[in-house]
């Protein structure tokens, strides 16, 4: 049994990396074919008779490793300075409103149809409220430069702060001034760890001379994060800033550390770091939504009576989001429609306490929130023109951000 289930899963992942390097001319998100791959391998599996193990308790762990890896892949490749301040501000903006206004209107309408307390309905409703960025970044490959820049942040920012929010309602179980404290303490605590751990990574990625150094760092990395959230701490942050710092040595090398890192060899250390962490994303995240596609049961994709929550909920994701990018003056097309859900999505609501889940709030929804939501930036794509070659972007990049505008493509 070993080498067939071998022999399938190679199979697949080949088929998933065919998908994504062709996704740019396709415009089909890679994570719908991802999903229809699972699925219609557990439909071969039953109908062959095939004994394969249970994969419901391995889905929480590629979650994990997978969001870390992604906001760490996202944040190696954000360019950052100080010219870029308003940008980033508005984009930050635009990440936490949605999250904000979703989680409550959401959790209103869930207390009403469900009558279960508000706190239970607003930690289910924080899943829907959250941009996957697993989905988002990978899709946006064949946009212009600052559009590009502008999902990467956006979505990175929505996943930390939502997961923030959800871990915050999860933990505290009394709201109030001492818990508001304790929580800012958290983020304080994180600020100085983030701080120490940078600069020991950074350290020991200029001075391990050995041939394995970049699986050490990485798993320092992951390592860091799981103790912080076992003392719930808001260990994204912790990512976000690490790869920020790592992916910006230029825009930092007046610093006296930083000087002392910024070799022709430490940039070339970088740059194999930067693409042994995109290889490892690709497949863990591959992996994730492979077998959340195989762990999907027919009947949940095809649940009418969920049907009309998913519809809604996807409804009111783009409309409001159509509405704040009109609000920030940013041009609809085809950033309007790139707003996924996925794998925290997915990750959270598997996070829910028994004791606080709720009937309406259930597998089939969560799958078709991510479909429709997957299918409308299939349709943002398809609206969005080829990015610009290299000569005119890097044009662009030198005019500045304030010269730049978010419009189509």
């Amino acid at each position: 049994m070993t080498l067939p289930i071998i022999i399938v899963l190679c199979a697949l992942m080949l088929f998933a990396y065919f998908f994504d390097i062709t996704s740019a001319r396709t415009k089909i998100p890679p994570v719908i074919l991802l999903f229809a791959m699972g699925w219609a391998a557990n439909q071969a599996a039953s109908f062959l008779d095939l004994d394969i193990p249970d994969l419901t308790t391995v889905l929480p762990f590629l979650g994990t490793i997978g969001l870390v890896l992604i906001v760490l892949e996202g944040a190696l490749e954000l360019d950052f300075d100080t010219s870029k301040l308003s940008f980033v501000g508005k984009t930050v903006l635009i990440a936490i409103i949605p999250v904000i206004v979703i989680s409550l209107s959401l959790a209103y309408a869930i207390q009403f149809f469900a009558d279960v307390a508000f706190k239970s309905a607003l930690l289910n409703a924080i899943p829907f409220a959250i941009i996957s960025s697993a989905i988002a970044i990978p899709s946006v490959q064949n946009l212009r430069a600052v559009n590009r820049e502008f999902v990467t942040y956006e979505s990175s920012v929505s996943d930390i702060f939502g997961v923030l929010l959800f871990n915050f309602l999860l933990e505290k179980k009394i709201m109030n001034a001492k818990t508001l404290g304790l929580f800012f303490g958290e983020i304080v605590m994180i600020l100085i760890v983030t701080f120490f751990a940078t600069i020991m990574l950074a350290f020991l990625l200029s001075r391990i001379k050995h041939p394995v150094k970049f699986a050490p760092i990485i798993l320092m990395i992951v390592l860091i994060f799981a103790v912080s959230e076992l003392y719930h701490l808001p260990a994204l942050i912790f990512i976000l800033l690490f790869g920020l710092f790592i992916g910006n040595l230029n825009q930092l090398k007046q610093s006296v550390f930083v000087k002392k890192l910024h070799t022709k060899s430490f940039k070339k250390e970088i740059k194999k770091f930067k693409e042994l962490t995109m290889e490892l994303t690709f497949l863990i995240r591959t992996l994730f939504f492979l077998v959340f596609g195989f762990l999907i049961e027919t009947n949940e994709l095809i649940n009418t009576e969920t049907l009309i929550w998913s519809v809604s909920i996807t409804a009111g994701i783009f409309l409001l989001r159509a509405l704040i990018l009109k609000i920030f003056k940013i041009n609809l097309l085809p950033l309007m429609f790139i707003s996924p859900r996925g794998l925290v999505t997915i990750l959270l609501y598997l996070s829910v306490p028994l004791t606080m889940s709720i009937p309406i709030i259930n597998d089939s929804l969560i799958i078709q929130v991510i479909i429709f939501t997957s299918l409308a930036m299939m349709l943002g794509m398809l609206t969005s023109k080829p990015k610009k070659d290299k000569v005119e972007e890097s044009k662009s990049n030198e005019a500045g951000p304030q010269n730049q505008s978010l419009s189509n493509g």
